[in-house]
């Protein structure tokens, strides 16, 4: 089966099935980075997703995957986190009969924050998360024109939204997956601060530091697709 786009609860996502004939035995919940590139027609994360016979799911919310916080472009009454945990599953169960926790979180970025964000806040039902150069210490880019400007007032209101900070060492997601390129100049720093922390925590993940492909960029994530795609169906 090809992508598609789908509506739920009033927002689009793009989607992918495989074409197999046993059912999925999971979805993975994409988020996307602040270019707004989603999964969609990407040939390494399809033949991946068509390997493992896992379900594609990447909602479109453009400049908003940050945090909790409201962002009223995107919803004017839910938070990108609490709209994803609300209706995201109920959408898998509705279509495919798949619930959490078969349902893992990626994201790039961005969306690798945002996929923090959200395992973090939600760890029972989503124990499963892989960060892809996450932008883990966004108060850097505040003031730079971005939406982190609209949806805070300073850059410490900023650091203080940011997924390091709610982290929880009793209610974790219990497989975490840390990736990002050593030359990446935007987020290496800010993955490594996190990686400490989950350390020092007792929190354990697995992480890959030392794979190179260009830096920070689409090169990166799609060489890295047979990895993320691996660990997620182990995990989930």
């Amino acid at each position: 089966m090809s992508w598609s786009t789908i509506e739920f609860a009033g927002k689009s996502a793009d989607v992918y099935v495989p074409a197999l004939a046993e059912k999925p035995t999971g979805v993975v919940m994409f988020l996307h980075g602040y270019d707004g590139v989603t999964l969609k027609e990407n040939p390494q994360y399809t033949q991946e997703l068509a390997r493992h016979n896992l379900i594609g799911f990447c909602p479109v919310g453009p400049h908003c995957w940050w945090s909790d916080v409201i962002y009223p472009p995107f919803d004017e009454q839910l938070s990108p986190v609490d709209f994803l945990v609300q209706h995201v599953p109920a959408y898998c169960q509705a279509q495919w009969q798949i619930e959490p926790p078969h349902i893992a979180v990626c994201g790039f970025e961005m969306g690798g924050q945002g996929a923090l964000q959200l395992t973090y806040r939600h760890a029972r039902p989503f124990p499963t998360v892989v960060a892809i150069s996450p932008k883990i210490d966004f108060e850097s880019w505040w003031g730079h024109g971005t939406s982190l400007d609209t949806l805070f007032a300073d850059r410490e209101a900023a650091r203080q939204r940011t997924a390091i900070l709610h982290l929880h060492p009793l209610n974790y997601p219990k497989h975490q997956f840390l990736l990002c390129d050593p030359t990446d100049l935007y987020c290496f720093d800010g993955v490594l601060t996190l990686a400490s922390k989950l350390s020092s925590t007792g929190i354990l993940f697995e992480q890959d530091f030392v794979s190179t492909h260009g830096g920070f960029g689409w090169g990166y994530v799609n060489a890295m697709a047979p990895a993320v795609m691996d660990y997620i169906k182990r995990s989930c």
